[in-house]
C-alpha cells in the first residue's frame, strides 16, 4: 500500500523529521550557533524538505491539479513573507532592499532553475516534454505583469529619490498585486482549471490527462519516480489533513531553519568578500527547495505541467503575497523601503521574460529550451556573486 494511502505511524520519518526540525529550530532561534550546530540544524533543513515534498504529494494526490501544486506554493510564499517581515523589523536601513532582493531572486529561480530543471528531466525521459501552453502563457503573463509594476516601475518613478514608490503608488502596486493574484488563483483553480492540467505524453497541447479530477494530480508519494503512485487511490480526508499539517510544520520549519544558519551564511559570504545580495540568493535557493524536488520528481513522472504550476504559481504568490504584506508592514516598519531593480537585473528579467514566451508558445519542449533556462539561471547566480 502506498504511502499516500495508509495511516501514519507516529514512528514515520516524515511525521518524525518536522518535528525534530521544529525542535531544532525553537532550540536555535535568538541564538549564536557554533559550527556543530549550524550542521545539524542544516541536516533537520534538508529532511523537512524532503518531508515537505512528500506531504505535497499526499496533499496534491488527494486535491488533484492544479490545487496541489497550489498549496505548496502558497503554503511556502506565506511563511516567506512571514520571514522577510521579521528580518526587516529587526534589521533597520541595512535590509532596505531585502524584499525587492528575495522577490527577485525567488522570479528568477522559479522561472529559469524549477523551469529549466523540470523541462530537462522531461525531454531526457520522452525526447520532448509537453505541457498546455494556454495555462502557462497566462501564468507567465501574470509573473511579467506583477514583476514590473512592483520592481521596474520604482526604478523610474520620480515622486521619490532613488528606486522607491511614494506611499501612493504602493498602495496601487499591492492592491494591483493581490487583485491580480485572486484573479489568476479563480482563473486556475474554476473557470479554466483545464488549462492547467498535465498534458498526455505525446498529445501535444491536447487533451488534458486526468481531467476529471482526483487522481490525476501527482502522485501518492511513494518516491520511486516511476509514476506508479499516480494510480493508487486517492488517501482519505483523514490522512490529507494530516499531511497538510505536517505540510505547515514542516514549511515552517525549513524557513525557521534557514534563518537559523543565515548568520553563519553571512558571516561566510562577508569573509569570502562577496556582495550581501548573495545572501538573499542562498536563503532563496534553500526556502524553494520544497518546490524545486517537487517539479523534478513531477516531471519524471511525464507532470511536466505539474512542474510549471509550482514554478509560475510560487513566482506569482512570491510577487502577489510579498507586496502588499511588504506595503502593509511599512505602516510600522522604519526605514526606506527599496524596490526598484539596478540595470543588470532589468536586462535580466527582461531576457527571462522574452525566452520563457518562446519556450511557452508552442507547448513543447526539448533539452535546449531547459539548457537556456538553466544557463539564464547560472548567469543570475554568477552575477549576483560577480556584479
Amino acid at each position: 500500500m502506498s504511502t499516500a494511502t495508509r495511516r501514519l505511524p507516529l514512528t514515520d520519518w516524515t511525521v518524525v523529521v518536522p518535528v525534530v526540525a521544529l525542535l531544532a529550530l525553537v532550540f536555535s532561534w535568538g541564538r549564536d550557533l557554533p559550527g556543530f550546530a549550524v550542521a545539524l540544524v542544516a541536516l533537520c533543513l534538508g529532511g523537512a524538505v524532503l518531508a515537505a515534498v512528500h506531504h505535497a504529494e499526499v496533499v496534491a494526490h488527494r486535491v488533484g491539479e492544479p490545487f496541489g501544486s497550489l498549496v505548496l506554493a502558497v503554503a511556502v510564499t506565506v511563511i516567506e513573507v512571514a520571514l522577510i517581515v521579521t528580518l526587516m523589523a529587526d534589521g533597520g536601513d541595512k535590509t532596505a532592499s531585502l524584499a525587492r532582493d528575495t522577490v527577485f531572486a525567488a522570479v528568477m529561480i522559479t522561472c529559469n532553475g524549477i523551469v529549466g530543471l523540470s523541462l530537462l528531466v522531461g525531454a531526457l525521459r520522452n525526447r520532448v516534454a509537453v505541457f498546455n501552453a494556454e495555462g502557462s502563457g497566462a501564468a507567465l503573463a501574470t509573473v511579467a505583469t506583477l514583476a514590473v509594476l512592483s520592481l521596474v516601475l520604482p526604478t523610474f518613478t520620480t515622486s521619490k529619490p532613488g528606486p522607491e514608490f511614494s506611499t501612493a503608488q504602493l498602495t496601487f502596486a499591492a492592491v494591483a498585486s493581490l487583485a491580480l493574484y485572486g484573479l489568476f488563483i479563480a482563473v486556475q483553480t474554476v473557470r479554466h482549471r483545464d488549462y492547467f492540467l498535465p498534458v498526455a505524453t505525446g498529445a501535444g497541447t491536447g487533451k488534458a490527462a486526468g481531467a476529471s479530477g482526483g487522481g490525476e494530480a501527482d502522485g501518492g508519494g511513494d518516491g520511486d519516480g516511476d509514476g506508479d503512485g499516480e494510480h493508487a487511490a486517492p488517501p482519505t480526508s483523514r490522512a490529507a489533513l494530516v499531511s497538510l499539517g505536517l505540510l505547515l510544520v514542516a514549511l515552517i520549519a525549513v524557513v525557521g531553519d534557514a534563518k537559523a544558519v543565515s548568520p553563519t551564511i553571512e558571516a561566510g559570504v562577508a569573509k569570502a568578500g562577496l556582495p550581501n545580495a548573495v545572501v538573499g540568493v542562498i536563503i532563496a535557493l534553500l526556502v524553494l527547495a520544497p518546490e524545486t524536488l517537487a517539479a523534478v520528481r513531477a516531471a519524471r513522472r511525464d507532470r511536466v505541467q505539474t512542474s510549471l504550476n509550482l514554478a509560475y504559481g510560487s513566482a506569482i504568490a512570491s510577487i502577489g503575497l510579498t507586496i502588499p504584506a511588504i506595503a502593509l508592514a511599512t505602516i510600522w516598519l522604519s526605514g526606506p523601503l527599496l524596490l526598484g531593480l539596478g540595470p543588470i537585473h532589468m536586462v535580466l528579467l527582461a531576457l527571462t521574460v522574452v525566452v520563457s514566451a518562446l519556450t511557452i508558445a508552442p507547448g513543447r519542449a526539448t533539452l535546449l529550451q531547459g539548457g537556456v533556462h538553466l544557463v539564464l539561471l547560472a548567469a543570475y547566480l554568477f552575477l549576483a556573486v560577480s556584479p
